[in-house]
């Protein structure tokens, strides 16, 4: 059986199983759709919250970057593992013992605020919306490449399957279902990861293999004969302080993604949501600690079978015609004189490669068995969809519960709350699939955006919101509105219509780190300059912070 076959199986496969999860996960009341009831176990909870955290950009993108930037690479790495360590010491455990639904729940109740719960709700829809579009893009290349169907087919298919088990079960479907696509994107990850280094380096252990080789060392003398920087030169392309900022905004935007922050939401106690934290970590650092060996494997077998060959000889290994075909990958003879050339001057260079091929073309590059790569692009699914449903289930719930049944309609029955949430979820889904099929960017750089947007809008008020009882809601709903516009205008200004990067050369990406401060500093001045918020809810900030195991 060919790789489209096995594609087709393990796909199919993995989607019936996601359908067969939802089904039997379907819930009749919003404490079940909006937080599973508050009765996942922990160890599950910590595999769904991985499958939650580990989007199509960490599965398909982060060890691409890497592998394109080297050194300056690892600043997602850092990043989203730093943040996740800092999520889960400084403020899980606390946000589990208030015992809301949502993050505009938490900021509304702590300040007293609906304008506050309002500002938080479409914060939230905002960041997610951007995010999703990341998750969507990452459906796209999967499906066109490996399915050989349209990228809009392909993403309405995707998009089909998350509605299922979203709007049946909520959050108890999606949790479920995170469970299942965690168990499959990291044996997708795991099994070429670890064939290839065998064959490279003779070790099977990828991270023992990149570390105790002359691996890098071949790939220094490489990139330096082709005219490129040395691949573990730091600074290459970031300065310093873009690489400070940008792994700051990923630190804190990953500590207030409210898609992530609501899963320590459904596990039964404090204690719980600890252990749970701590499972999370175990799984995603098998992830994370595997990626910077792809990113050199990939590098180094993509020079070695492209560079220096014919057009014809390139044309003739399958998997070059394959992408060739989804445009993702690139060659042209320029000079005419027959032989392709990889060269970081673009007058020069005869091949380009998207970054986000890096993970999904790694196994047919190294000649790996078919059903290898079928796994790998039933993984990639499986990574996209687990937090594309994540982020659908947090726009659902800051529409339905945060705007409609807070303010719009307080005594909605739990019948016409149920409703609301489902049809906001079938909504969000469509908007999902207009960025799925018309994305924005390539997937790291766009989720990048939403890192910097949550930690310019939720990180510093949530983070006072629990260790400062001074802050109150004029502070809060001031520095939310601050944060996310100083970013949110500077990364379109930057972006998309030529605005130079006139924050002491700060780029869009790290931007998300001077809205942080920004939004703290506002807080805390406007909170010191109006009136402290009421006793009870002094009171309500100081018995957050006494440890609990219940």
């Amino acid at each position: 059986m060919g790789v489209t076959g096995w594609t087709y199986l393990l796909v199919g496969l993995s989607f019936a199983a996601y359908l067969a999860i939802g089904f039997a996960s379907r819930v009749r009341d919003t404490q079940g759709f909006y937080v599973a009831g508050r009765g996942i176990p922990a160890i599950f909870n910590g595999a769904a919250t991985a499958a939650d955290w580990m989007s199509a950009a960490s599965f398909i993108s982060m060890a691409g970057l890497i592998s394109f930037l080297g050194f300056d690479g690892s600043v997602y790495l850092l990043g989203w593992t730093g943040g996740y360590v800092l999520l889960a010491l400084l403020l899980a455990p606390y946000l589990r013992k208030f015992g809301k639904y949502t993050v505009p729940d938490f900021v509304g109740d702590r300040y007293g605020s609906d304008t506050a719960r309002l500002v938080a709700a479409v914060c939230a829809i905002f960041v997610s919306l951007t995010y999703v579009a990341g998750q969507m893009r990452g459906v796209g290349v999967v499906f066109s490449r490996f399915l050989g169907v349209p990228v809009a087919s392909g993403v309405m298919i995707g998009m089909a399957i998350v509605a299922f088990f979203a709007v049946l079960g909520g959050m108890k479907g999606i949790t479920w279902t995170q469970v299942a696509q965690y168990t499959i994107l990291i044996i997708a990850y795991l099994i070429p990861a670890v064939a290839i280094a065998q064959r490279l380096t003779g070790n099977p252990i990828p991270q023992l293999s990149l570390t105790f080789s002359d691996l890098t060392e071949r790939l220094n003398q490489i990139q330096t004969d082709l005219g490129f920087a040395e691949y573990t030169q730091p600074f290459q392309s970031h300065s310093l302080l873009n690489v400070f900022c940008i792994t700051l905004a990923l630190m804190a935007g990953t500590a207030g993604l409210p898609h992530i922050i609501v899963r320590f939401y459904t596990v039964r106690s404090v204690r719980a949501a600890r252990y749970s934290a701590g499972w999370a970590l175990l799984f995603i650092v098998i992830l994370y600690s595997t990626a910077p060996a792809i990113a050199a494997f990939a590098r180094y077998n993509l020079i070695e079978s492209i560079h220096g060959k014919s057009l014809v000889e390139a044309r003739a290994t399958e998997w070059v015609a394959s992408w060739e075909k989804t445009g993702l990958l690139g060659l042209e003879d320029r000079d005419g004189d027959g032989r392709l050339v990889l060269s970081p001057d673009p007058q020069i260079n005869e091949i380009t490669i998207d970054r986000d091929i890096v993970v999904l073309a790694n196994p047919e590059v190294a000649g790996l068995a078919p059903w290898v790569i079928a796994l790998v692009a039933a993984g990639g699914l499986a990574a996209a969809l687990s937090t594309a449903a994540g982020l659908l289930l947090v726009i659902s719930s800051s529409i339905a519960h945060d705007i409609y049944a807070k303010l719009i309609n307080p005594t909605a029955s739990e019948g016409q709350r149920l409703l609301v949430g489902r049809a906001m979820i079938f909504l969000a889904v469509c908007v999902a699939g207009y960025f799925g099929i018309n994305p924005p960017g390539f997937v790291a750089e766009v989720v990048a955006f939403a890192f910097g947007l949550a930690a310019a809008s939720f990180f510093p008020v949530i983070l006072l919101g629990i260790f400062d009882r001074r802050t109150n809601r004029a502070g809060a709903i001031t520095g939310m509105l601050v944060g996310i516009g100083f970013t949110g205008l500077y990364i379109l200004g930057n972006r998309f219509f030529g605005m130079p990067a006139w924050c002491f050369g700060i780029s869009a990406q790290g931007i998300g780190a001077v809205g942080l401060v920004l939004n703290l500093a506002t807080t805390l001045v406007v909170s010191r300059l109006t009136p402290p918020p009421s006793r009870e809810i002094q009171e309500l900030v100081d018995s957050v912070r006494v440890p609990s195991l219940r």
